[in-house]
């Protein structure tokens, strides 16, 4: 009951005329969302095997991104059909045993008849498999818009692994959300792009070629650690001190700049004084970067996240191998907000999707069904194989299985049967 409960529940968000649903929750914030994974984690379930649903919902999520809905239903409608046969006196092992079997069928069933190699068919299936994925989202009303930007973002970022087959990292593909103009005023560059503006005015607006530097500690005045007590008998003394503390920032920052750096980016901060310095040198930084960005950042210009300057002979320098480069960084306006882009990174192309919308709900909504876009083109571009959509596949399965289970003598072949009506519950849905 528990199971089917839930299934109920997002049952009607699968398809094109699927409808979204809106879930407000303790604090009165609002969710509106056609994504099984993330309507089945703002559920509340009690429930422990009602649990087992969403925790597959979210597996879904993250190996796959997408079919959260369909795995949910498709779980739900097997345990329904079970659950009768149990009532009909077959013990429960018969029943798992013959799912099993059909389970492994349809997938060699699936695998010879179905599939179809990728790189015989070109550029158009992939933005089916996007259009498929959004059709059933907000994002369906566009059309291909956003099917061939997905394909087009995520083709950008191809990698290869160690051994050279090629990947293609959703996480690559940088998504932001600027409120304030129509869906199809969203665009789409190779390049990062981060929410923070330079840290000066006085900066350039953009730079090329830069020597990038990612750091994670402020250039501020040096203070002395926790607990340290100076004491001094002589006042001119303390303006000695004060000098050194200043000096000691001026001294690391004249560092990065002696070494060639022309752009910082900082997860910390960098005092007033010292951006002055870098300003003047005709450099630029940008401070309070989020943690995730300086890591993507490093990994895709070539540099290093440094926490300390200091080197295994106890002196501070700056290590070439840790500066990254890139083509081009500039600050661009954004709606009403100024964002730094890199373009061009060294190691790894990373590409960005600016989605614009009305409101904030609207948004993440989008940023959600692009994602699962992304991660469905993904998996077709890795695994070089698609099959058809629209439930045919449930149903060719179901005609084979039907006829295969005839061959059995068992009692399995009940739960084959059973095994086969239940994929029906997609195409039923879908129609």
């Amino acid at each position: 009951m528990a199971a089917l409960s839930i299934a109920n529940v997002i049952k009607t968000s699968l398809g094109p005329v699927g409808l979204d649903k809106m879930l407000v929750d303790d604090v009165g914030d609002v969710t509106i969302s056609n994504d099984g994974a993330t309507i089945l984690q703002l559920l509340e379930v009690e429930h422990p095997a009602g649990k087992i649903l969403v925790k597959l919902a979210q597996q879904q999520d993250t190996e796959v991104g997408d079919g959260t809905t369909s795995v949910v239903i498709i779980a739900a409608e097997l345990l329904r059909r079970a659950n009768e046969l149990i009532k009909n006196h077959i013990h429960p092992a018969t029943v798992i045993t013959g799912y099993r079997l059909a389970c492994k069928e349809a997938c060699k069933f699936i695998a010879d008849q179905m599939a179809l190699k990728v790189d015989k068919l070109g550029r158009d299936p992939l933005v089916s498999v996007a259009m498929t994925t959004i059709s059933s989202k907000i994002l369906g009303t566009y059309g291909t818009f956003f099917a061939e930007m997905a394909v087009d973002a995520l083709s950008a970022v191809k990698t290869s692994d160690f051994r050279g087959k090629a990947r293609y990292p959703v996480n690559a593909v940088n998504i932001l959300k600027a409120k304030g103009a129509s869906a199809r005023e969203s665009s789409y560059f190779t390049g990062y792009a981060l929410y923070r503006p330079f840290t000066s005015p006085a900066m350039k607006r953009s730079l090329k070629s830069p020597k990038i530097l990612v750091i994670d500690f402020d250039i501020t005045k040096t203070r002395m650690k926790m607990g340290v007590n100076i004491v001094i008998d002589n006042p001119d003394e303390l303006e000695a001190i004060r000098k050194r503390e200043m000096d000691i920032s001026s001294e690391r920052a004249r560092m990065i700049l002696d070494a060639g750096v022309t752009a910082v980016f900082s997860t910390r901060g960098i005092d007033d004084v010292y951006v002055k310095m870098f300003a003047e040198a005709g450099a630029i930084t940008v401070t309070r970067v989020p943690k995730e960005d300086a890591r993507r950042i490093a990994k895709g210009t070539g540099a290093a996240l440094i926490t300390t300057l200091a080197n295994l002979d106890g002196d501070e320098s700056v290590d070439a191998s840790s500066i990254g480069s890139a083509e081009l960084v500039e600050q661009v306006r954004l709606s009403d907000d100024d964002i730094v882009v890199i373009r061009g990174a060294k190691e790894q192309h990373a590409s960005t999707v600016i989605l614009r919308g009305a409101n904030d709900y609207m948004l993440d909504e989008m940023e959600r069904s692009f994602h699962d876009s992304l991660c469905a083109v993904k998996r077709v571009l890795e695994s070089g194989a698609v099959v058809p959509g629209g439930g045919s596949v449930e149903t060719a399965l179901d005609v084979y299985l039907e006829s295969f289970a005839t061959t059995l003598g068992s009692r399995e072949q009940l739960a084959i049967v059973e095994f086969a009506n239940a994929l029906l519950v997609i195409p039923k849905q879908l129609s």
